[in-house]
């Protein structure tokens, strides 16, 4: 606990575990024991929403017949030349039998399709299919038919959809009805043929998944079967009026043959389900690497408090992905490389990077750039050098990076230089960028590395920088071989193996925040919910008794209507004070004169009670009150907040608080539930984090008390959502270490 709740600025000690206020023991929901969340399933007695209602786990689809189905149906098949229907018919006539499935056609036009018996309506077909492609425009009345046949899952490739803007959207949003009356799975509406493309059979090891919004972004990944990298599925996901993102990414997550998973994603229709879809490639240590691009509408909502103006849509879905270990990257270029590592690469037996190069301004240039990156590049010890010195000139620096002057590789002492690079135990990746071939000396060098990383758990990278492409020993050694990832720029080497490290780190110690998520009310909940005045803001002193309820210290303070009571509050409360005025409609009170600080004296009181009263009347702003406070004059000033993302319902936003809030923006987002881990992860974050640790002499603050402030808010978010529109603690002081923090100020809005 952080002490009393009226303000005694006292040592107190922690449990091991910090736990939220009110919080129930772990997996027990009045006796009844909870299994863990995972991947669907449910008992007797089996909680699996959270206190606000929200799904804690969802069951992957079973999407092994829409890949791999028995029977197909095509509907709207054709062969009159130069009609878009018969390239495609074409096509599909062509996957079906690369997939063994059993071809059915459907055109009331036609007896016979391309020589194929063709039946002239869905309640024909002679049986029950898995898959149903619709060639048409209007997918509608199909779909209903299609339900009625007990269809598994359809493709529409039709559009005019939500793309189009709000007359496609209620057009779309009636297809989504009635596919969800017809009990099959839609995949689409404005999709394409990406599923149904020829995939390579040639290639072996782990795969890569592919999920695209758009189909045309998802060729540069496709792309890479022509580099020998095995990919195994493709779901293009078109407006997602059923089946979405979500969906393939706990399908794939399951997959034992892929190693990764890639994502081209422009938006997302269910914050929830993606979150629960990430969670399941955690847990299963799937890697997953996406594009984000656009912008999510974070709907109409009062934006009065700082947090509110702060925390931007596209920020918070970055701060989701990153918070269930998602790689975010930029480009395509980057997408295909940093997939493709992960996809391949074993687990690392150590964090770090050694640079081995033939040239030494190659060297200091890519491990300037890879140590900016966060990459650890360690000193070799006395007797690795000294081993290396063996092979390498003693004027050549083999610290790290290493340098051999370029002639060693040319003979036996190349591949001895290597291995023994390889042998230290603190190296866990081996990068070696070419910046240009220079034959024989770098085909030697390319082999080399090729048959090192044969021998080797340990991943190599070589970066080959010529803008040619076509030497054999980049076309043939390096990328003919399954153990060596091999890149292009030294930006998308240094990228990929960031990502390589970071999403073993993280899902090594993953742990599912789903699994401690409160399931019922607290009685902090109960308490609040007695508070809340729907449609308006709380008032300071109200915002306050709402943190009291979560056990959120707050200063000494009283409430006072007179001046005589104002002089008696502050006797009791002890000089010096501070005073402000209360009332719902005050969300920042500094700019409007109404705050007093340091007074010292009774007269003080007196006159700045007037002085507020009096301000307040002129402005006809309606008070509940003035409120004389204990004035806390050290400490660490942060900014613990609610919003309300409309994909991701509530978060949490932590950073530096006080006057300048708006002006640095240094916050960090996180997406209840989250446990004690995510929370100092999330300070970690902030650039200003080095204040909270002590600078210029300033004792170290109570980052404990921060992070069970915080954990007791992420409480309150989940307790109150949809009571609770936005929540902002400004300045929440953070005392030094051991003595707690305490809520200045507070306010909070109601929907």
């Amino acid at each position: 606990m952080l002490g009393s709740t009226h303000g005694t600025l006292t040592t107190h000690s922690r449990p091991a575990r910090v736990m939220a206020c009110g919080e129930q023991p772990r997996h027990t929901v009045h006796g009844i024991s909870e299994p863990h969340p995972g991947d669907g399933g449910q008992g007797a007695g089996v909680v699996d929403r959270d206190v606000s209602g929200r799904p804690l786990h969802a069951p992957a689809p079973d999407l092994d017949r829409f890949f791999r189905p028995e029977s197909v149906a095509v509907i709207g098949a054709s062969d009159s030349e130069g009609r878009p229907n018969t390239g495609i018919t074409r096509q599909l006539i062509a996957w079906a039998e690369r997939v063994g499935a059993r071809l059915h056609l459907v055109n009331p036009g036609r007896v016979q399709v391309f020589g194929r018996p063709c039946h002239a309506a869905v309640a024909e077909l002679p049986e029950t299919v898995d898959l149903a492609v619709l060639l048409v425009g209007d997918p509608l009345p199909v779909i209903e038919q299609l339900g009625a046949a007990k269809v598994k899952f359809a493709v529409a490739f039709a559009s005019g959809f939500a793309e189009t803007g709000e007359r496609g959207a209620a057009a779309q949003a009636r297809l989504a009805e009635v596919v969800e009356r017809s009990g099959l799975r839609l995949l689409g509406p404005n999709t394409n043929l990406n599923a149904f493309e020829r995939f390579r059979e040639d290639l072996d090891g782990p795969a890569i998944a592919l999920i695209t919004q758009s189909g045309h972004q998802g060729r540069p990944v496709f792309s890479l079967q022509e580099l020998g990298i095995r990919l195994s599925h493709w779901a293009p996901t078109g407006n997602e009026a059923d089946l979405e993102t979500a969906d393939f990414l706990s399908y794939f997550a399951t997959r034992p043959e892929v190693g990764a998973i890639a994502a081209y994603v422009e938006g997302l229709k269910d914050g929830r389900s993606f979150l629960l879809a990430a969670d399941r490639a955690a847990r299963h240590r799937v890697p997953v690497v996406a594009v984000k691009v656009g912008r999510t509408e974070t709907g109409a909502r009062t934006a009065l408090s700082h947090t509110g103006k702060l925390t931007g849509a596209d920020s918070v879905v970055d701060a989701a992905m990153r918070q269930f270990g998602v790689i975010r990257v930029d480009g395509l270029d980057e997408l295909q490389d940093t997939a493709a590592l992960l996809a391949r690469a074993k687990k690392p037996t150590a964090e770090g990077v050694a640079v081995y190069s033939i040239s030494g301004g190659t060297g200091a240039h890519f491990s300037d750039l890879a140590t900016g990156a966060g990459l650890s590049l360690p000193t070799l010890g006395d007797a690795k050098q000294a081993e290396l010195h063996q092979w390498i000139p003693d004027y050549l620096s083999v610290a790290n990076p290493i340098d051999n002057g370029g002639h060693p590789v040319g003979d036996w002492r190349g591949r001895k230089i290597i291995d023994a690079i390889l042998a230290d135990p603190s190296i866990g990746v081996l990068i070696c960028p070419i910046t240009g071939p220079f034959p024989p000396m770098s085909d030697k060098l390319a082999q080399d590395l090729v048959d090192a990383a044969e021998q080797t758990d340990k991943l190599v990278c070589v970066v080959w920088g010529s803008p040619v492409g076509t030497e054999d020993a980049y076309r043939s050694t390096l990328l003919g071989s399954s153990r060596v990832a091999t890149f292009r720029t030294f930006a998308n080497c240094i990228t990929a193996v960031r990502a390589y490290l970071d999403h073993h780190r993280f899902t090594a110690g993953y742990r599912s925040p789903f699994e401690d998520a409160p399931r019922i009310p607290s009685p902090s909940a109960r308490k609040a919910q007695a508070l809340m005045r729907p449609g308006e803001p709380l008032s300071e002193h109200a915002a306050k008794q709402l943190l009291r309820a979560y056990g959120i210290r707050v200063p000494r303070e009283q409430l006072v209507t007179s001046a005589a009571a104002a002089v008696r509050s502050a006797s009791l409360v002890g000089y010096p004070v501070v005073m402000k005025a209360s009332g719902p409609q005050l969300a920042h009170k500094t700019e409007l004169g109404l705050v007093k600080v340091a007074l010292t004296s009774a007269s003080q009181v007196r006159d700045a009670y007037r002085e507020l009263t009096d301000i307040a009347r002129y402005e006809d702003i309606p008070l509940d009150g003035v409120l004389v406070c204990q004035m806390i004059e050290r400490g660490v000033e942060t900014v613990v907040g609610i919003t309300h993302d409309s994909l991701f319902g509530p978060t949490v936003t932590v950073g530096l608080g006080g006057v300048l809030v708006e002006v640095l923006q240094d916050v960090a987002v996180g997406i209840p539930p989250f446990g004690e881990d995510q929370a100092r992860a999330m300070l970690g974050e902030l650039r200003g984090r080095a204040l909270l640790d002590g600078v210029r002499g300033a004792p170290p603050a109570d980052l404990d008390a921060l992070v069970e402030v915080v954990l007791r808010v992420q409480r309150m978010a989940l307790e109150l959502d949809g009571q609770l529109a936005e929540l902002d603690i400004n300045p929440l002081v953070v005392l030094p270490r051991g003595e707690g923090a305490v809520a200045l100020d507070a306010l909070a809005i109601c929907p």
